[in-house]
Parts: C-alpha cells; sequence; structure tokens
C-alpha cells in the first residue's frame, strides 16, 4: 500500500520544515521577523511542499528551463538593513498563493553548485487589487502568515502588489520570512528596493 510510506515520507518532511523553522529562529536582539506557528499542520505541508517543489531549482539552470525569467539587478534595501538578491519571476505564476506555484526564486551573488548563481529564497507576489498603497483590505496570507505590503514594484512595470519570502536556502539573521536579508549583499552596482 503507497499510502502508508507517502503518510511516513511527508511527516519526515513536516518534521525538518518544523525544525528548520526552529533553528532559524533569529536569536535574541535580532529584527524580530515572523514565523508560522509549528503547530499549524496546513502551514507546514505547505511549507513542506515549497521545499520539494523548489528544491531542483539550486541549479539556476534547471529555473530558467523551467520558465523562471533571470534578472539582473541585485536589490539592495535603501534603510541599508540588507539585501534580497537576484529575481527569477515565472509570470505565469504571479497572483499565486499555491505553495507549489511561487512567482519568483531568489539568487544571491554567490557561486552556486554548478557555478551559477546560488538560490537563496522562493517569494510568492500577488497584485494589490485596487493598486493604492494606503489601503490593506486584500492582503494575502500564506503559511499562516501575512504576506508584505502593499508596495511599489521592484523594478520599471511592475504593478504594486504584496510578496512573502521564505529563505529556505539561505539562514536569514532576521528571519526565515522576512523580506530583507542582513546576511545578502550585492555588488556596489546594484539596483535599490523604492
Amino acid at each position: 500500500m503507497l499510502a502508508r510510506p507517502v503518510k511516513a515520507a511527508l511527516t519526515c518532511v513536516v518534521a525538518t520544515v518544523s525544525l528548520t523553522l526552529a533553528a532559524t529562529a533569529p536569536p535574541a536582539g535580532a529584527v524580530d521577523g515572523p514565523a508560522p506557528d509549528h503547530r499549524d499542520r496546513k502551514a507546514m505541508q505547505d511549507m513542506a511542499t515549497a521545499i520539494r517543489v523548489t528544491a531542483k531549482y539550486v541549479d539556476e539552470a534547471t529555473a530558467v528551463k523551467d520558465g523562471f525569467v533571470r534578472r539582473d539587478d541585485c536589490l539592495n534595501d535603501p534603510r541599508g538593513t540588507g539585501a534580497m538578491g537576484y529575481h527569477y519571476v515565472k509570470w505565469s505564476n504571479w497572483g499565486s498563493t499555491d505553495p507549489s506555484r511561487p512567482t519568483a526564486l531568489i539568487y544571491g551573488p554567490e557561486k552556486g553548485p554548478r557555478g551559477g548563481r546560488k538560490l537563496y529564497a522562493v517569494e510568492w507576489m500577488v497584485s494589490d487589487s485596487d493598486q493604492d498603497l494606503t489601503t490593506k483590505n486584500d492582503r494575502p496570507t500564506m503559511f499562516g502568515l501575512p504576506f508584505d505590503g502593499p508596495m511599489p514594484g521592484h523594478w520599471k512595470g511592475m504593478p504594486k502588489h504584496y510578496d512573502i519570502h521564505m529563505w529556505t536556502y539561505k539562514d536569514n539573521p532576521a528571519g526565515p520570512f522576512h523580506n530583507w536579508n542582513p546576511a545578502v549583499t550585492c555588488p556596489t552596482s546594484s539596483h535599490t528596493h523604492p
């Protein structure tokens, strides 16, 4: 019977996600980033799904082959609290709150396992329905957490939107779901987020 092995494997992945969250919780005195409640079974299962479907993208070439479009502007926080990195966007996933369909993969300037950029995080983006930065009545949630925003687009042509980051592949001292990572730096010629 296949159901038992699948259930056992999922249980292991959920346990791993819970341990990862506990291990990546910000230390005392760090920026207090949000984190899902480890007792929230759906949040843990959704995180396990996101990790399972994105693990293959540690190979940058696989992401490009699967339709993630590489952007060459590394995003820095204008307040100097860190950076995000390089976004690879799959426009057909724009608006998704499905853990298996992220909008973007974020790579850093470090070298990955095959010489390309190194995968740092996964991101979901959803348009702000009224394109008004002062209203928040359409804020989506994932993993039991509200998305950040609404915010202006990160680059020309990108709509005002909400987003949520999951720093699965690079430790984020600010928290595994914080949008900026103080451990990431971009080259000096990089783009600063508005």
